[in-house]
């Protein structure tokens, strides 16, 4: 006997069970982007090596460690994409879509990343990714903010997160801080770890994150980002949090908040949840005004976030808040005595083509009824639909209630799609 081949580890299966859950995020994330105008974009899953390493930084964790990269026949390196930010602009860029325009983007799908996998983080995930491009302003990054406050509430998930905030300033002020910041480690040099010794010159802000204590200690009295933000900063941060407050949408200043990549800029922003146990981000965005022209582009302001959907079914599952999810099928359609068959399939296809969207499964090799009724049962379905000789020699149906309290009855064919409607809508 062959050996069975496994999926690659961190690469999940989506099994038939797991799917309702998902569509359903899924539609809750289409229609709220479509309440706010944006639309979707699809870039491939392979793109150039050099797109990540220009964008994401050639020495960060994730290019050096985490990347998966091969040579193709023509001896290209590609990438399977470990994030979506890049590739939307590399095809906004590409397609002109992004100069001297505003575009309001969103896009849905795998993403690959060589990490150690554990629950809510696979190496394979999938993000829901939003992007904005053209407008510079602050009233932006509120909207964007608004619309992932917005997925909060329709899954219920509101009083679950917390919306982090903080400012980066301008570049210039980013540039003045970071030297700073430099002169700070250096001072304290032999506190540092590998790690912080090695970030220091090349992505000094990420050393902020540090979970070291010993690095976090050395930080205590390092230089403060809003030492260095000009009053333009300043009042970019100010409107930001007015239109919030405005709006209602409740933040925590975190000053250690940053992102370590030079495009960043302005607003910087997660929402955090501790229901998954330890603190952790379930969304995170912010302003990269540089990375359009950093990839080829001519100048364009940008604002965007990315939500990682393992991390979001799963706290969607932990709280029960997914509610009653759909079973595959509405109605199954029984059949038993000679002509019978070919009978119920037409059937099944006249209720397909009067009622779309009702879930229609018919049973597919033989069995007595009570075979029958048993896959009706498994199906989830609430009818099941009887065509014996009799109801074949009198155009009639029986209808079999599978779920509840009602009698079984039979009727005419053609009164069929009133009494499903009534029936399926209570």
């Amino acid at each position: 006997m062959a050996k069975q081949i496994q999926a690659i580890r961190g690469m999940n299966d989506c099994l038939p069970s797991d799917t309702p859950a998902w569509q359903k995020v899924e539609q809750v994330v289409r229609d709220t982007v479509a309440a706010y105008g944006y639309s979707e974009i699809r870039m491939p899953v392979v793109e150039s090596t050099d797109l990540f390493k220009r964008s994401i930084g050639e020495v960060t964790d994730i290019v050096e460690k985490e990347m998966y990269t091969f040579e193709d026949r023509n001896g290209d390196s590609l990438t399977l994409r470990p994030e979506g930010t890049a590739s939307c602009v590399r095809a906004g860029n590409q397609h002109g879509l992004l100069y001297n325009q505003e575009q309001r983007l969103w896009y849905m799908g795998p993403m690959f990343r060589h990490e150690r996998p554990q629950k809510g983080r696979y190496r394979q995930f999938h993000q829901i990714g939003v992007e904005s491009f053209g407008v510079a302003s602050a009233d932006m990054d509120a909207e964007v903010i608004m619309l992932s406050a917005r997925f909060w509430k329709a899954f219920g998930l509101e009083k679950h997160v917390t919306l982090q905030l903080n400012t980066l300033g301008s570049n210039a002020c980013r540039a003045a801080y970071r030297d700073a910041l430099i002169a700070h480690l250096e001072a304290h040099k032999d506190s540092l770890d590998e790690d912080a010794k090695r970030r220091m010159y090349t992505n000094p802000l990420r050393v902020l994150d540090s979970k070291n204590p010993e690095v976090q200690a050395c930080l205590v009295d390092a230089p403060k980002l809003d030492d260095y933000l000009s009053e333009e900063s300043q009042a970019h941060f100010a409107r930001l949090r007015e239109i919030l407050d405005a709006v209602g949408i409740e933040y925590e200043i975190n000053p250690r908040l940053v992102r370590g990549l030079d495009y960043y800029n302005h607003t910087v922003f997660e929402w955090v949840t501790e229901s998954l146990g330890a603190q952790g981000t379930v969304c995170a965005g912010g302003r990269y005004d540089g990375l359009v022209e950093q990839l080829g582009g001519k100048p364009t302001p940008g604002v965007g976030f990315a939500m990682g959907m393992e991390r979001l079914v799963l706290l969607l599952e932990t709280l029960e808040l997914l509610g009653e999810l759909p079973e595959p099928a509405d109605v199954y359609v029984i059949s038993a005595g000679s002509g019978t068959l070919s009978a119920a399939f037409a059937l099944a296809e006249q209720l397909r083509d009067s009622m779309p969207k009702l879930r229609v499964m018919t049973h597919c090799g033989g069995g007595n009824f009570k075979k029958q009724f048993k896959r009706a049962d498994k199906s989830g379905a609430r009818i099941a639909l009887i065509i014996g000789e009799d109801e074949l020699a009198n155009q009639q149906v029986t209808v079999k209630y599978l779920r509840g309290q009602n009698e079984q009855q039979t009727i005419a064919q053609q009164e069929l799609p009133t009494l499903l409607t009534q029936q399926l809508e209570d």
